[in-house]
């Protein structure tokens, strides 16, 4: 694995497919790697052929128990040094026996998973990635197996959805930069990314928060809106006054250039990426590339057109000086219908004093 540790092997030998797949779901949802046997037989095939950091291995199975299995492994040169977990049922009787074969660790069923995870990482050698917790009580009755595995499964989803909140935060800040980086280039946009972001999110409070802003994708749209420009030769992205028809034609290609770069993103399907392809269609029709018209247009990008005119009109360019807020707002409302969506600029009207305010806390920022 680049830039880290290779994740936890584990051989897990049960002849029952339903723990084997409640095992799995378990250890792969914590980015442990399960390789799976139903038999003592096929677990050493799959030993010989990719050597494991730890095997779970349940006691009693058919034709070749797991205590005689675990001798073996132990006496074998080759595979001594594995750490072996022993799955038993509640006989104590079976318990010292277990305890006899050589194995690192002996776990009771019913068992939690998550318990058993934080044991088959121990022994690999690696920080558990679970919270430790305290002991359980001596089995009850099914009852009890079941609401042990469903309290793991709850303790689980709590776990992904921190780490998921975490990763959304490390992307957010990935794009950020990356957005920053391209706006070192085009010397008439310094912070415009940031800027449009912004003023597309308060527009959406007005317009579709629940739908759209539910979508941590669309942010990472308005922010890598113009990331094609990476496509665009210096000369035409930093030329000082209006470009020729070709030089247009090819600042243009841009919006699918972008798309192209980005299809393969995982977090930005959807809105996200429609944005980047769409931000400079209008609502007549005549944007580009591809001259859609009215509600065809993705709203996302409906929305950041406005955030992005808006931004466009107010800012200093090196060919003519930024507009009065009142003289954008007046150009926006005039092309409602037209140029704009007239939903679009109805929320803007709407939200123009928080509008106006972001563009204060960014300018003195």
């Amino acid at each position: 694995m680049k830039g880290g540790k290779r994740p936890v092997r584990i051989l897990l030998v049960d002849d029952e497919p339903a723990l084997r797949e409640l095992l799995r779901v378990t250890f792969e949802g914590a980015h442990v790697q399960v390789d799976e046997a139903e038999s003592a037989i096929e677990a050493e095939a799959r030993i010989k052929k990719r050597r494991p950091d730890v095997i779970v291995l349940d006691l009693r199975m058919p034709g070749m128990s797991g205590s005689e299995l675990c001798v073996r492994l132990k006496a074998a040169e080759r595979t001594k040094q594995i750490p072996i977990v022993l799955l038993t049922g509640a006989d104590d009787e079976e318990a010292r026996k277990a305890k006899r074969c050589g194995a690192q660790a002996l776990v009771r069923k019913p068992f939690s998973p998550l318990d058993l995870l934080a044991i088959v990482e121990g022994l690999a050698g690696g920080a558990g990635s679970v919270p430790a917790r305290g002991p359980r009580k001596a089995r009850v009755g099914d009852e009890e197996e079941v609401l042990l595995y469903a309290r793991d499964l709850q303790h689980m989803l709590e776990i992904e959805r921190s780490q998921r909140t975490l990763l959304q935060d490390s992307y957010l800040e990935t794009v950020t930069a990356l957005a920053t980086a391209l706006e070192s280039r085009d010397l008439r946009t310094h912070a415009h990314s940031h800027r449009v972001e912004r003023y597309a999110v308060e527009l959406l409070v007005t317009i579709d928060a629940k739908r759209l802003l539910a979508d941590p994708g669309i942010r990472y749209g308005f922010l890598l809106h113009d990331v094609g420009k990476i496509g665009i030769p210096d000369g035409i992205l930093q030329k000082p006054g209006p470009l020729t028809p070709a030089e247009r034609r090819r600042m243009q290609t841009h919006t699918v250039l972008g798309e192209q770069m980005l299809g393969g993103v995982a977090f930005l399907q959807g809105e996200g990426l429609q944005i980047v392809r769409s931000h400079h269609e209008r609502w007549d029709g005549k944007g580009y590339p591809d001259g859609v018209a009215g509600a065809d247009i993705p709203l996302g990008a409906r929305v950041f057109a406005v955030a992005d005119s808006l931004d466009a009109m107010t800012s200093d360019r090196p060919y003519r000086r930024a507009l009065k807020w009142a003289d954008a707002r007046d150009e926006i409302v005039a092309h409602a219908g037209k140029q704009f969506d007239p939903d679009v600029v109805e929320a803007f009207c709407e939200r123009q004093g928080e509008l106006h305010e972001v563009q204060r806390e960014l300018a003195a920022a």
